[in-house]
């Protein structure tokens, strides 16, 4: 019943214009002299009924049309109309096609993203216990081990920034700003946030970047992935006196960026699946603290940012991480914040 109170909704203006386009027809005879009624009320009539008898045959043609559109769906494929004859139709079914693939593509899209979202927060409050474990026995001895308790601490900073930092990814847009930064002081500044786990790890960062090379970039978001290569670099490589080496070429073209270590390497059948979220590997297992978002989080800000961004390495040589900027001409020229010779110089320092 539905349907054919939507149809005769949707065609009284048609009936309308049918009456009075009849009506106006015999006007016409009448003022040009015929005055045959019978005639006249004949040719009217006839026109209703053919006017009507299109109706029903177009009703019937259109009618399941017309009942899915009035139907409540129980299911979003409900909504695409498989019963179309006009072109019309015909076109508005392709529309809603459309419509529910692109719906169906935002939703599956959203729907990886609050599964990612929430894999990683669960990951992450397990392996927070650990820090907080053990930072609570350590703050039950008699004598208080604060170097220790330090480096839990740390573990736990890292973590929250990681945590951050993934939540902000899908506001990238509206907190990224490109400037012109020098690359050395922004290397430096990344080192010397750093030094504390240089030092716990006894590992000794190497800088071989020319003062004049400036890159264009968001500094926030770079120091993000720096940290990252910091931060791997680091944790994999086990054996005290190594260093992490930091250079830059810089061509015609581009700026090519480079973070070196000489750790335990990662083996080729992992290469290609490191920037996927959640893929500890197998040097992951190694250190039980991989989140498996470190360098799915560096990729995605690489190439939100449009700088390339691949990885070489090679097992018990080490690995190498290289980001390509495209060249930023200036010449003014900032000094460094701090030269990692003075990180080294630290060492014994903050060891203490």
């Amino acid at each position: 019943m539905k349907a054919v109170q939507l149809f005769i909704k949707e065609h009284v203006p048609l009936v309308l214009f049918q009456c009075g386009l009849l009506g106006f027809i015999l006007l016409l005879y009448w003022l040009d002299g015929f005055r045959d009624m019978y005639t006249a009320a004949y040719a009217f009539i006839l026109g209703i009924v053919f006017t009507f008898a299109f109706l029903l045959a177009k009703y019937i043609l259109r009618r399941n049309f017309y009942t899915k559109i009035v139907e409540k769906p129980a299911h979003m494929e409900d909504l695409l109309i498989r019963h179309s004859t006009t072109p019309e139709h015909l076109a508005t079914t392709q529309f809603m096609r459309k419509s529910y693939r692109l719906y169906q593509g935002e939703v599956q899209q959203l729907y990886a993203a609050q599964s990612r979202q929430l894999h990683f927060i669960n990951q992450w409050v397990h392996q927070m216990k650990t820090p907080i474990s053990v930072t609570s026995l350590l703050l039950q001895q008699e004598e208080i081990n604060v170097k220790s308790i330090q480096e839990e601490l740390d573990k736990m900073q890292r973590g929250l920034e990681a945590v951050l930092v993934h939540a902000r990814l899908d506001t990238f847009e509206e907190d990224m700003r490109i400037e012109a930064v020098p690359l050395r002081q922004l290397v430096q500044g990344v080192i010397s946030e750093h030094k504390r786990l240089f030092i716990t790890n006894g590992v000794f960062p190497v800088v071989d970047i020319d003062e004049s090379i400036v890159v264009a970039t968001d500094v926030k978001w770079i120091k993000i992935v720096f940290a990252q290569f910091v931060t791997n670099a680091v944790k994999y490589t086990f054996e005290k006196g190594k260093k992490v080496y930091f250079s830059a070429e810089q061509t015609a073209e581009k700026v090519s960026f480079s973070v070196r270590d000489e750790g335990i390497g990662i083996p080729q059948s992992d290469i290609n699946r490191i920037k996927k979220p959640f893929f500890t590997g197998e040097n992951g297992r190694l250190t039980g603290e991989s989140t498996g978002m470190g360098l799915y989080i560096a990729a995605e800000v690489c190439e939100r940012l449009g700088h390339t961004f691949h990885v070489d390495s090679e097992v018990g040589v080490g690995t190498t991480m290289t980001i390509d900027f495209t060249v930023e001409r200036k010449e003014e020229r900032i000094d460094g914040e701090k030269d990692s010779r003075e990180i080294t110089r630290d060492h014994e320092n903050l060891r203490e």
